[in-house]
């Protein structure tokens, strides 16, 4: 396993592209529907708990925090989306700035699009997508939770998963994962590391 993914720090948050890091080295976003285990994904892949922190207020947080792996790589958790009882110039605010960010962000090499496996490809997930695609970004899909269902069920859904993206034009990669079990690491790992340049 990469080491450098233990050594994640918390670096900054910010509301806004004018609060951003420097535009330099290489970023990789993790986002996805608030609850589906964005944050625990994280704290999962770096073996840090307590590094991503889950709002208690599901939807609310509409702040970039940023984790520093090295003096060149980060990694970004994107705010989370798709929570119901959030007003409607929130859900605004965070469209325009997550556009803004996949659209602008230059050293923004890919993006992880976090599903809870039994409930993939939300309204909101579809638009992750397009908006990734729109701006060329490679694309992970991560099924969280993955220990919630056999693993024969598990992997029909990445596969269900696959096929609805072939059939939409969108290209993307897929895996089960859990964070429970830290099932799931070294495929995350694999992905990760080409998109950082550590291969």
């Amino acid at each position: 396993m990469n080491s450098y993914y233990n050594q994640a720090n918390f670096l900054l948050s910010a509301s806004r592209l004018s609060g951003l890091p420097e535009d330099s080295g290489y970023e990789v976003a993790f986002a996805g529907r608030s609850n589906a285990g964005k944050s625990s994904a994280i704290n999962t892949l770096c073996r840090r708990r307590g590094l991503a922190r889950a709002s208690k207020t599901p939807g609310r947080t509409q702040l970039i925090n940023f984790f520093s792996l090295d003096e060149e790589r980060r990694l970004v958790d994107l705010p989370g989306y798709g929570y119901a009882k959030v007003p409607e110039e929130i859900r605004r605010k965070w469209g325009k700035l997550m556009r803004d960010y996949l659209g602008k962000r230059e050293c923004l090499k890919g993006l992880v699009l976090i599903m809870d496996i039994r409930h993939p490809l939300t309204e909101g997930d579809w638009q992750m997508l397009h908006w990734a695609q729109e701006h060329a970004l490679a694309i992970h899909i991560l099924l969280t939770k993955a220990d919630k269902l056999k693993r024969g069920p598990a992997l029909t859904t990445a596969h269900q998963v696959a096929a609805a993206l072939g059939d939409a034009d969108i290209e993307a990669t897929v895996q089960p994962f859990s964070s429970l079990k830290a099932e799931g690491i070294e495929d995350l790992h694999s992905i990760l590391d080409a998109w950082l340049g550590w291969t």
